[in-house]
């Protein structure tokens, strides 16, 4: 898996736009939500939010917090049905708020009115709704690119999203749901590890297909003929950062902070520890970030008393905080090292000249090609750039549509992305599949230095 927010204008932009505001969602029906011909029964799912609360191909919007008038006047539209009226509204909305991703994939749903090929994209945005908007500006870039070329040779893309707060047992109830339904071909996500294993065992059984941008677990390696991911896994960040750490830095003791609860976490430490021993290198002690008794003051201390030259942050989302705290108490007497979960805006704001020098595995940095036209045309389309988990989840979607070309029908989908000479041109490069349902891509190593692109004062920038 893979987390957190922006470190680009985007994200601040978003903290100040959208907000992370608890409240309601909008909706406009009590139903049931309808995909094609097929009605998903209002059922609840958790939060007292029900399954047709939980999905949206425009009717409603699942960003929380309030939304502006005209993209108010755009749902309820689409609720009503008039479509004409709903592009208008839509149109005016992304002129005053142009990195709205949900608003543009309304907008091109709202376009549609004859035959299309319908994917689905799962997402944490009712807790998570900066990640999740950074997730769904690579879907509705791809979509707003396909469409606007003349669709899936001649059929354009719908794409529905799904709220499944990143929480296993209702992104198994959203999967079921998706199963049932014979016109959703695909479907771009989810975000955690935890996530992914859990609703994949349900698209495994359904036979629908489903590609992660974000999981980068080594357990969903194998784990599903119909869960794919372009991310690559934690093997690949922590060969890096363990090759980095030996080659490069010349250092050999290291300590590892990660969360017991996560599998993302427990993967990345588990894979670094074997990548630094291979490596020569040694990990003197592992500190769960988990424990409600862990101290970020004792744990560096035991740390330097037992000679670490290097502290690793395996952390995820939920145990960042306790991660930044490390960072301030180590004061950067010892190197710093992460995995993906701490590219954040948030540890540029926080971390600050504590943080400057860490050095993070990512799986794509806007400024890491010079070659590829993906980073020009995001920021023509989003007024700023874009960040690891925007460009995998546009290559998700390439994926799914070129996948659509061959052969538009679920089994089609899964066999042209298990095909040997199935490939597409991504954000990051080529797209292929292994049969494990990897992507065989290389991972970018970042530093934290100063720097004005985040407007905090610092950046990640690319380890030449």
């Amino acid at each position: 898996m893979s987390q957190k927010n922006e470190t680009t204008i985007l994200a601040l932009a978003l903290l100040l736009t959208v907000g992370i505001v608890s409240g309601g969602f909008w909706w406009f029906s009590n139903n049931g939500i309808k995909i094609g011909n097929t009605i998903i029964p209002n059922q609840e799912t958790g939060n007292n939010l029900s399954l047709q609360d939980r999905i949206s191909f425009g009717e409603k919007s699942l960003t929380p917090g309030d939304i502006s008038p005209v993209k108010k006047e755009g749902v309820q539209a689409i609720a009503a049905k008039s479509h004409d009226q709903a592009i208008a509204n839509f149109t005016a909305a992304l002129k005053s708020n142009r990195n709205d991703p949900e608003a543009l994939i309304f907008l091109n749903n709202a376009r549609i009115s004859s035959k299309s090929y319908t994917i689905m994209a799962s997402v944490p945005i009712g807790t998570d709704p900066n990640t999740s908007l950074e997730i769904l500006r690579g879907i509705a870039q791809a979509q707003n690119q396909v469409n606007s070329s003349g669709g899936v040779k001649g059929v354009p893309l719908r794409v529905g999203i799904a709220n499944d707060d990143n929480n296993p047992a209702i992104a198994k109830q959203i999967a079921t749901a998706l199963v049932k339904n014979q016109e959703v071909l695909g479907v771009v996500g989810l975000y955690a590890s935890d996530v992914t294993l859990a609703a994949g065992t349900v698209y495994d059984a359904g036979q629908l297909v489903a590609i992660s941008p974000t999981s980068t677990s080594v357990k969903i390696s194998n784990f599903s003929r119909y869960v794919f991911r372009t991310v690559p896994s934690d093997f690949m960040a922590a060969r890096s950062l363990a090759n980095y750490m030996v080659k490069t830095l010349q250092k050999k003791n290291a300590v590892v902070f990660f969360n017991s609860q996560s599998n993302y976490s427990q993967s990345l430490k588990s894979e670094f520890v074997s990548s630094v021993s291979l490596e020569g290198g040694q990990v003197s002690s592992e500190f769960d970030l988990s424990k409600v008794d862990f101290s970020a003051a004792k744990s560096v201390e035991q740390a330097t008393k037992q000679g670490a030259e290097v502290l690793m942050l395996a952390a995820n989302t939920e145990t960042l905080d306790k991660a930044l705290q490390v960072v301030q108490i180590n004061q950067k007497r010892l190197t710093l090292l992460a995995g993906d979960d701490v590219y954040t805006v948030k540890t540029l704001e926080i971390g600050r000249e504590q943080a400057a020098g860490m050095v993070v595995a990512v799986p794509w940095h806007i400024d890491s090609d010079p070659k590829s036209d993906f980073p020009q045309k995001s920021r023509q389309l989003w007024g700023g750039d874009v960040s690891w988990r925007s460009a995998l989840s546009y290559d998700a979607t390439v994926a799914l549509i070129e996948a659509l070309k061959r052969n538009p029908t679920r089994s089609g989908v899964q066999q042209a992305l298990l095909s040997s000479d199935f490939s597409a041109t991504g954000a990051s490069g080529t797209i292929r599949f292994l049969v494990s349902g990897d992507r065989n891509a290389p991972v970018q190593l970042v530093k934290i230095v100063p720097g004005s692109r985040s407007n905090t004062g610092y950046d990640f920038e690319p380890v030449r």
